[in-house]
């Protein structure tokens, strides 16, 4: 008799470990799963400047209206720029530029405004900040996890080019940063004409409160004397 409760005993204790192991198991897996959802949702409450939804002018009524523009990246032919030239303002949500960086292998497109529908589509560029061609502090951000993912491999010297549709900007990457979320020294407004880029801090579990940038200063900037076609574009290439 003694021997059969012993092993009725140990089958009960079977039962229990098998269940807090599969238990833990489940639990393990299941946080896994979720730390690239959390890291996204916690990307988009980490994101210093975060534009509040614009009013559409045509309908007066809430809501984004996304501009999606083709942006020539190509060298575009000497008589077709100039040094000086005028800027054509983007609207909120318009796609206005593309951003290229060969050393890290960067080319996104750029947003003007920033909120979650722009962020999964590229990198943004607060309203509070200038655009190309004038002068001061032209912000751009993006994810970490997406468009950024290689930002923190930039050194000093790096080229970075902004294409527009009015021109081509070209920076050289000057210093890089680290911030906290708190601070806002890189990202007010200045009097030189620069261009910051700056993410998330990528890390595994929790939230990141520290920011890595890069300030980038104006080396070049070109603006086109006349729409840049494609047949424009061949024949700069053939020469």
């Amino acid at each position: 008799m003694a021997d059969v409760k012993k092993k009725k005993g140990a089958g009960v204790l079977v039962y229990i470990l098998t269940g807090v192991f599969l238990l833990i198991l489940c639990t393990a897996v299941s946080a896994v799963a979720l730390i690239k959802p959390y890291e996204k949702v916690q990307t988009y409450l980490n994101i210093i400047f975060m534009d509040d939804m614009k009013i559409v002018p045509s309908t007066g009524l809430d809501g984004l209206v996304i501009k999606e523009n083709e942006i020539k990246t190509e060298e575009a032919p000497e008589e077709s720029l100039s040094d000086t030239g005028e800027i054509i303002r983007p609207s909120f949500g318009e796609q206005y530029a593309v951003l290229k960086c060969d050393a890290i292998g960067l080319n996104v497109p750029v947003y003007w405004g920033s909120n979650k529908e722009l962020l999964e589509r590229g990198a943004c560029q607060t309203t509070s900040s200038k655009v190309m061609g004038d002068a001061g502090n032209a912000v751009i951000s993006a994810h970490v996890n997406t468009f950024f993912k290689n930002l923190e491999q930039a050194k000093v010297g790096d080229t970075f080019v902004i294409y527009t549709n009015y021109g081509i900007f070209t920076y050289e990457a000057a210093e890089l940063v680290t911030f906290e979320n708190t601070d806002k020294t890189w990202v007010v407004p200045t009097e030189d004409q620069r261009l910051t880029l700056y993410t998330c801090k990528q890390q595994v579990l929790g939230t990141s409160t520290t920011r890595v940038g890069v300030v980038c200063r104006l080396i070049d900037q070109k603006y086109y004397t006349k729409p840049v076609t494609d047949d424009a574009m061949g024949e700069g290439a053939a020469e």
